[in-house]
């Protein structure tokens, strides 16, 4: 059971200052659109920014109720694995909720640090499907070092074949996606 989080707080600007990032429309769409063609379990967008919460609120009624849902059936059906919550405690009481065990979190970052977790041992274990995983996306410049520090895993990074490795938070959740749960 995997469960995704798109973190907007506490994540890093590239001073490495704390900050609370923007939402991107971009990041909503193509994330969840990812989560559903793999098959996540769900997919949660986390601010504690009332008007950033609202704006996301805003985009997913649009494709699940308004024009959007006439014009695009497929998006409506993505956006419909979409939650809004102000903070990550919140999303680990959803999921306790809906599953009846506390998630295992898995930090994500581009940066080469002493990852514990590689993307075959993930995906074993959630083949098992024994207990929910929460996999932590960050915006902005990365996941806070207090974040990744708390969580019970560190992904390895996405290595790419050149010194580059910037990728886009939505580029990086469809390429984790497919490794843990796309066809071998």
């Amino acid at each position: 059971m995997l469960y995704l989080a798109l973190i907007h707080y506490p994540v890093k600007n590239r001073n490495n200052e704390i900050i609370a990032s923007a939402v991107t429309n971009l990041d909503i769409h193509d994330i969840a659109r990812a989560a559903k063609t793999y098959g996540a379990e769900a997919f949660f967008v986390v601010s504690p920014l009332e008007d950033q919460r609202a704006l996301v609120s805003k985009i997913i009624r649009h494709w699940e109720t308004g024009a959007g849902a006439v014009y695009n059936r497929d998006r409506k059906e993505a956006l419909a694995t979409v939650t809004v919550r102000p903070g990550l405690k919140d999303v680990l009481n959803d999921i306790r909720n809906q599953t009846g065990k506390a998630p295992l979190l898995v930090a994500t970052t581009a940066a080469e640090a002493m990852a514990n977790l590689s993307f075959e041992d993930f995906r074993r274990r959630l083949l098992k499907k024994d207990r929910p995983w929460l996999l932590l996306l960050g915006t902005g410049w990365g996941l806070s070092d207090e974040l990744i520090g708390s969580s019970d895993f560190l992904l390895e990074p996405i290595r790419g074949n050149t010194g580059y490795n910037h990728l886009s938070v939505r580029s990086a959740a469809s390429v984790i996606l497919d490794r843990l749960l796309g066809r071998s």
